[in-house]
Formats: structure tokens, sequence, C-alpha cells
């Protein structure tokens, strides 16, 4: 029994000084089929060819010569085949034999005739439409113009409706920064349009179009242009704030009604 092959792993690993759960973390062989191999217990495995395939990759991995102690479990179980291979986990399918119907039986009728036939078929139907369409070219002549001239009439009417469609309310505002400056921008529904932002020289927010806005801004480093036209207001080196009204007209906003963004 002291030289079993289990047991010759058994001491080996002992010697490492390894657990079962080291081994089983390392070789990925799962514990019980470990302590199966050490104690001989090979009814205990998948078959013995498997065994000699976890033999073989536990021996490695203690440094032992694990197709030796393959050989030797085979040998110990009788099996007549040396040196067996793994079974194929993914074989590979074989061919489907198609039986087919003797003596009397209809032939298949191979797809491609099939496919040809019903391309026939649709051919020849709109070769009948079009001829049918054709013959009464005098009764359909007739509609066709009046058609013609009722989708004109459609058309031109979505046009005209699409030039009088009113522009939209509103006043558009822009604004660009002269030197670095926070910006805290409202439209009339006290929504951020820009939402308290510093911006570096040279750049810009907008155009922003709403019925009015309430603006802040950390100093007077901005040119502020409201319908195309800049407004004439003071560039302060503290605080200060407008609103832009629903006329149009850009009124300055004491401290404590200018907006915040927070």
């Amino acid at each position: 029994m002291d030289d079993s092959v289990g047991n010759k792993l058994r001491e080996a690993r002992t010697r490492r000084k390894l657990s079962l759960a080291d081994v089983e973390a390392a070789t990925k062989i799962r514990g019980r089929y470990l302590q199966a191999i050490e104690n001989d217990e090979w009814d205990h495995l998948p078959g013995d060819t498997y065994a000699r395939a976890f033999i073989r990759t536990y021996g490695r991995f203690l440094g032992l010569d694990g197709e030796r102690l393959a050989e030797e479990q085979r040998q110990a179980r009788g099996a007549a085949r040396p040196g067996e291979r793994l079974p194929r986990v993914d074989p590979r399918p074989r061919p489907v034999t198609r039986h087919r119907r003797g003596g009397g039986g209809i032939p298949a009728i191979p797809p491609k005739v099939i496919a040809a036939f019903v391309i026939a078929l649709v051919v020849a139907a709109l070769l009948v439409v079009g001829l049918s369409t054709g013959g009464g070219s005098n009764g359909g002549g007739g509609a066709q113009p009046g058609a013609q001239k009722t989708g004109a009439k459609a058309g031109a009417g979505q046009r005209q409706g699409h030039r009088r469609k009113p522009a939209s309310v509103g006043h558009s505002l822009e604004l660009a920064a002269t030197g670095e400056v926070w910006v805290c921008l409202l439209n009339e529904q006290d929504k951020p349009l820009v939402d308290g932002i510093t911006l570096a020289p040279g750049e810009s927010e907008g155009p922003f179009r709403s019925g009015s806005f309430s603006l802040a801004l950390g100093n007077g480093a901005v040119t502020m242009t409201v319908d195309g036209k800049q407004a004439n207001i003071p560039e302060p080196s503290s605080p200060i704030g407008f609103t832009v009204r629903s006329d149009g007209s850009v009124r300055e906003l004491p401290e404590g009604e200018r907006p915040t963004c927070t």
C-alpha cells in the first residue's frame, strides 16, 4: 500500500506543506477527486481514463513524473489500453443521413425549381395588371389630371401654410466675455441657460431665445447682444445683474433680485 500511486502523491504533497485546497486551486481538479486519488478509491472517479489524466496533472504539479504514475495506475487496475487519450469534450457532429422514400414515392422538388416557378407567377401577374391599366387609359386618364391638380393645390397650400407660420416669440440674447467672468442666466421660466459657469476671455454663450431673461455677472467683462443689437451696459469690476424685459428693454437688477444659479 505504501508504494501505491495515491500514497506517493500524498507524501509529495505533505512534503511541500500543501493542502488539498491548495492543489485544487492550482490544478482545477476538484478536492473530492484529489482525495479519492490519494486513497486509491478509483471507483469514486468518473472513470479510469479521467483518473489517469488527473494523476498526470497532479503529479506534474508536485514535481513528479505524472506519466509514470498514470502508467502505474493503469497496470494496477489491469486496463488493456495503455496511453489512451481523454475523450473529446466537443466531438464533431455526425453527418445526418436522409432516408429517401422507396418505390412509388413522389420525388422531392428542388428549392431552385420552386423559386423559379414563384418568380414566373409574379412576372405574369405584373404583366396582367399592366395590360389592364393600359386598356383603361381613357377612363383613368380623366381622373388623373384632377388628382394632379388637387395634389398641386394641396402642396401649394402646405407651402403657403409654412410661409404663414409665425416667427418664434421672444427675444434673443448672446453673451461674449471680454475678460474672465462668472455668468448665471435664466429664461422666463427661471430655467438656467448658463448655469453659473466662468467664461474665459473670447468665449461666448448663446444666442438664447426667451420672452425675458435674468442675468447675474461676477463683473462687467462681458458684451451683451439683445435681438442683434449690443446693449449699453456698465462694466464694473464688482458683481452686477440685469433683466431683459418682455418688451426687449434692459434694466439693471439690484443685488437682492439677481439670480444665483444655486
